[in-house]
């Protein structure tokens, strides 16, 4: 059998920067061990698969290492395969995932993307979650992950993780964040999802369906620009809209070819 497959730089402005993703149209669903193969060959943070309904598109996201419930890059990268490569003629496309409905549009270059947004509660900081990150946070809160508060900037950056302390924790991974520096950027972030087998994610979409309430109540403000300071960094426009997050961003290709299995 032969599957086309297309690598896509999510939340990019040009190649090389923002999070690559794969992406997977199928005519009919693989069986899972198939799909899982296929992550762990392509060895990228995710990889997207989706099967077209009759007036949607049913989309799944897998890392080398398991099936997730909710990718926003990937979901972006999907976006743009259907616009640009196989020519969806419609406004809005539908993504029906695990996490129900996504919509995708698309302005120009810009990709929007509605997503379900998650309210961080605060919590006790496990004892992983301080060894594995090397610093005390100035607060911790939870919600898909942990997520530690900084008090700058540089603090973020100077982080240097113990994924392998990080990997024992119960949630699904770590976010760091802390204020921007510059005017135009409201906050910064750094992802870590060792048990995932993604280390340190290049851009993060769904870590700032969590990131977002949160600033967006620190700053007393509804759009947030967004800024993930990975080795590649992306920039993520954020709009809370009550339940619901708005993220934006560009794509750009970079591969485009067939696989056989």
């Amino acid at each position: 059998m032969e599957l086309a497959i297309y690598q896509v730089d999510a939340f990019a402005s040009e190649a090389f920067e923002g999070n690559p993703a794969a992406v997977c149209p199928l005519n009919n669903w693989l069986s899972d061990e198939t799909l899982q193969k296929i992550a762990e060959e392509n060895n990228l943070s995710e990889t997207a698969f989706f099967v077209k309904n009759e007036d949607s598109f049913s989309l799944r996201w897998f890392t080398p290492e398991a099936e997730v419930d909710l990718c926003g890059h990937a979901t972006l990268a999907a976006a743009h395969v259907l616009f640009t490569h196989l020519r969806y003629s419609g406004q809005t496309i539908q993504f029906d995932t695990k996490s129900g409905p996504l919509l995708a549009q698309r302005s120009g270059a810009v990709y929007s993307m509605d997503f379900p947004a998650s309210i961080p509660v605060s919590t006790e900081a496990p004892d992983a979650l301080i060894d594995g990150l090397g610093i005390t946070p100035r607060e911790v809160l939870c919600a898909y992950d942990y997520i530690a508060v900084l008090g700058s900037e540089t603090d973020l950056k100077s982080v240097n993780p113990n994924f392998i302390k990080l990997s024992q924790l119960d949630k699904r991974g770590v976010v760091i964040t802390a204020p921007g520096m510059s005017n135009d950027i409201d906050f910064v972030s750094r992802c870590f999802y060792p048990k995932l087998r993604v280390n340190e994610d290049p851009v993060t979409g769904s870590a700032h369906c969590q990131l977002a309430p949160y600033w967006s109540q620190q700053f007393k403000k509804d759009v947030l620009l967004a800024k993930q300071l990975s080795k590649r960094t992306g920039l993520i426009h954020c709009e809370l809209h009550s339940n619901r997050v708005s993220l934006k961003g560009g794509a750009v290709n970079y591969l485009h070819g067939s696989i056989k299995i």
